[in-house]
């Protein structure tokens, strides 16, 4: 069992980011929800072997598009997604998981693990951030009579945007219904969903992805005060990748539509594509790197990760990037099915035929 604090927070915030590939929220999201965390308890993380193999356990995550201006999550609808799903079922929670990692993703789970005293489990849905809520399924959208459990809380009452749910149903209706909702509610909703065995979760999440953030972020932190390349540079071998290039942002485009922000950049020669993570990079036209693997944009002045919604053009950035088979991934990145639904987004094969 470790014990969560505020330097682990710090690590897993950048290694996270990092995992993020320009998705899975921001850094700030992240650090005001474990900063809430760890004000309102102990926040401890075990291993999912450390769960009987039956134990339920959830999935918590946010949905929606994060450069939306209206996005509004608070730690009241962290926990009230939990309750929502635990008044709407009869299993009770052995532990609780986040859907990925990314700045903000990596955090998810914290604030309710410390206020309902249930365990982290350090065994994400997938060990680097994807765009849509089935590739974070863990294969249950293989499963056709699999019932879908989906609770999520989210949007400013001041506004008028508040609102919170429990959905059952198959898991791709429930899924968009709740993509929908995150629409509704100005951009995002906190979820939990899916209590499921921790032994579906071993063979089919990543476990040791938390893990994997935490010591990513050490690297980085490690090696910070030698410049920001340097630090981008040793956290790029750390992961087994290199930089691609570095130079201003240019010729970017970005549209938050449907609870997805999309586009594409270039730097340094180099064009990226992003269905909220970044799913291609090429030079002249070649490709060099294709999601699941990672693709990172860094600020060229801290280093640190910055994602695709927060990025604005003639920003110095540093671009980095790492093979698939050097991450620690779910099931779901091997799922070809899930994979092609991106071409469609970014006008760009995925699914190398």
């Amino acid at each position: 069992m470790n014990i969560l604090d505020s330097d682990i927070l710090e690590c897993a915030l950048t290694g996270g980011a990092f995992l993020g590939g320009g998705g899975g929220a921001s850094m700030e999201m992240g650090r005001q929800a474990g900063s809430a965390a760890l004000a309102l308890g102990q926040v401890t993380m075990i291993t999912v072997d450390d769960l009987a193999p039956d134990s339920p356990v959830v999935t918590t995550s946010i949905v929606g598009a994060p450069a939306s201006p209206e996005c509004h999550v608070n730690t009241r609808d962290y926990i009230r997604t939990v309750q929502l799903l635990q008044q709407n079922t009869d299993q009770p929670i052995g532990g609780i998981i986040t859907n990925e990692n990314g700045g903000g993703a990596t955090i998810n789970g914290w604030i309710q693990a410390a206020a309902l005293s249930v365990p982290l489990i350090d065994a994400p849905c997938n060990g680097r951030a994807h765009p849509t809520g089935l590739m974070g399924s863990m294969g249950l959208h293989r499963e056709k009579n699999y019932p879908s459990l989906q609770a999520f809380a989210g949007g400013n009452p001041d506004t008028g945007r508040y609102t919170e749910g429990f959905l059952k149903g198959g898991l791709k209706p429930v899924s968009e219904l709740v993509r929908m909702a995150a629409v509704k509610a100005g951009g995002l909703v906190a979820v939990a969903r899916n209590p499921i065995p921790a032994g579906h979760v071993k063979q089919h999440g990543a476990p040791g992805g938390i893990t994997h953030a935490i010591e990513t972020g050490s690297v980085f932190l490690e090696n910070r005060s030698h410049g920001p390349e340097k630090a981008v540079g040793r956290t790029a071998e750390f992961l087994g990748g290199k930089i691609l290039g570095s130079g201003k942002v240019k010729t970017l485009h970005l549209v938050s539509d449907g609870g997805f922000d999309s586009g594409h950049l270039t730097v340094d020669g180099l064009h990226l594509t992003f269905w909220n993570e970044y799913m291609t990079v090429e030079n002249d036209g070649k490709r060099l790197f294709t999601f699941p693997d990672l693709i990172t944009t860094c600020d060229g002045m801290t280093g640190l990760p910055v994602s695709s919604a927060e990025i604005s053009e003639d920003q110095q950035v540093i671009v980095v990037a790492t093979r698939k088979e050097n991450l620690k991934l779910g099931s779901t990145m091997r799922d070809h099915q899930l994979l092609r639904q991106i071409e469609p987004v970014i006008g760009k094969e995925i699914v190398i035929r």
